[in-house]
């Protein structure tokens, strides 16, 4: 098994998405790269904690590879947004890439390359070394599929996640 962590916004969009995926065995939304030792959720909403919410992906690279996982990790928001994402604003919300390794670090600079050429704005996605990450607390985990009548998972995820499927079917487990 592989391990990802991305930020891209509320984790609760991006975490829906990423447990859809053949090859990904489990997803945790959590915090990372922050300068607090367990913090809660109440500490990241202060936007003074340095955490950014985040997915850490465990995956089987013989069945999806790293590269697919940065590709769709790109697709599920918006990387030229700098501290935000739509409404949800402050540095939690911001684009970061967490490599864990020299294998990562470099595909993640060639992804942020290739994609750089598909926005006219400059993409600002942070790309950082892994640091400790902490498990978002229980409610948090998998937020989407026990709360999809919730007004913003039905107005924001919802949407996002029918044209995700669309983009990946085939990628998507059974």
């Amino acid at each position: 098994m592989q391990t990802a962590i991305f930020g891209g916004g509320c984790f609760w969009c991006i975490d829906a998405a990423f447990r859809r995926l053949k090859g990904v065995q489990s997803v945790l939304s959590g915090y990372s790269g922050g300068h607090l030792d367990n913090p809660t959720y109440q500490d990241i909403c202060t936007g003074l904690s340095g955490h950014a919410e985040v997915v850490k992906i465990e995956f089987d690279e013989k069945v999806i590879s790293y590269s697919t996982l940065l590709q769709i990790f790109f697709e599920l928001h918006d990387p030229t947004q700098l501290n935000r994402q739509g409404n949800d604003v402050g540095t939690q919300y911001r684009s970061v890439i967490f490599y864990l390794d020299d294998v990562q670090k470099l595909a993640s600079l060639k992804m942020l390359a290739s994609q750089q050429a598909l926005f006219a704005d400059k993409i600002v996605t942070e790309l950082s070394p892994a640091t400790l990450f902490n498990s978002a607390e229980t409610y948090h985990q998998d937020y989407y599929r026990d709360n999809p009548n919730q007004p913003y998972c039905s107005i924001m995820i919802g949407p996002k996640l029918a044209k995700f499927s669309a983009n990946y079917a085939t990628l998507l487990a059974q």
